[in-house]
């Protein structure tokens, strides 16, 4: 018997992330029904036999889990409290598992939303790119009681290799705020210095292999680093999705906490000057290019 043999779940979000997390859902046996805004991607999954449906709240109607992964907050509350939205289709005791990267306070919101509909909320956002998605490796950061953890857990099984339950709702979105700053000035740091080595003609995958190892040494150095060095900015993980995530975590812990965050607010300012340079859709990785325009 495979890992989710009969699990009925509808999954909403089929783009860079989501559609190979719903294609290892579906090879772990789970019945699985999909939505989302683009009809080739519906077409293509219905090619493969996978059930589709044309709204939100058709594909959650029979679900007993129906896990959301969209681009950004107001896609979110689209697809959950919108027009044939996903509270409009669920029935009582469904769980409603966010995977996407979204605003806390938005989070509570939901929670509470699906809460008085009868259902269950858990925030669970992801780390690992589309790398991760595809092999089902993604670090899950769950938000979510203990109990409702223990009901899904088999679940983020699938998706992750590590799954850590960080705390009650929202203490997902807030571990994934913690990531996204990491990442986002990490991938700063490995910019500016190789932006330094570079112009005083040190070679960088020499410089790569010399701090792999050190103290230096990152996923971020390595990866990263590494697409820096080839100029591979096919997409993993978008400028335009870092800048938002970096937003995110400033609305959080500025407007709410009144805790400032200067470096994360530095970082922002130059994912900006790159979404201003027309790379918005680049990998954030492409954040060296800021570099190299000065």
């Amino acid at each position: 018997m495979t890992a989710l043999s009969g699990e009925n779940i509808a999954f909403i979000g089929l783009g860079l992330m989501g559609r190979p997390m719903a294609l290892n859902l579906e090879k772990a046996g789970a019945v699985l029904t999909v939505n989302t805004r683009n009809p080739e991607t519906l077409n293509a999954f219905e090619d493969i036999g996978i059930a589709t449906a044309g709204t939100p709240a058709d594909a959650a109607a029979e679900a007993d889990i129906v896990i959301i992964c969209v681009a950004d907050t107001v896609a979110l509350e689209n697809v959950l409290l919108g027009e044939d939205g996903i509270i409009d289709g669920m029935e009582e005791d469904t769980i409603v598992i966010d995977m996407g990267t979204t605003s806390v306070e938005a989070t509570r919101r939901f929670a509470d939303a699906v809460e008085e509909a009868g259902g269950t909320w858990i925030d669970a956002p992801v780390s690992g790119g589309t790398q991760g998605a595809e092999n089902g490796t993604l670090s899950i950061m769950v938000g979510a009681s203990k109990e409702d953890f223990a009901r899904v857990h088999r679940v983020f099984d699938v998706l992750g290799a590590r799954v850590t339950h960080v705390g009650d709702v929202s203490s997902g979105q807030i571990a994934k705020a913690a990531n996204q700053m990491i990442v986002g000035i990490t991938i700063g740091a490995v910019a500016e210095a190789f932006s330094m080595a570079d112009e005083a003609g040190v070679e960088l995958e020499k410089l790569r292999s010399a701090l792999t190892g050190g103290f230096a040494d990152s996923a971020i150095l390595q990866k990263h680093g590494e697409r820096m060095i080839e100029r591979n900015f096919e997409p993993g993980g978008k400028v335009v999705t870092q800048r938002k995530d970096l937003f995110q975590a400033l609305e959080f812990s500025e407007g709410e906490m009144g805790v400032e965050l200067p470096i994360t607010r530095l970082a922002m300012e130059l994912y900006d000057e790159l979404i201003h340079m027309g790379d918005g859709d680049l990998d954030h990785s492409a954040l060296i290019k800021v570099y190299e325009e000065d």
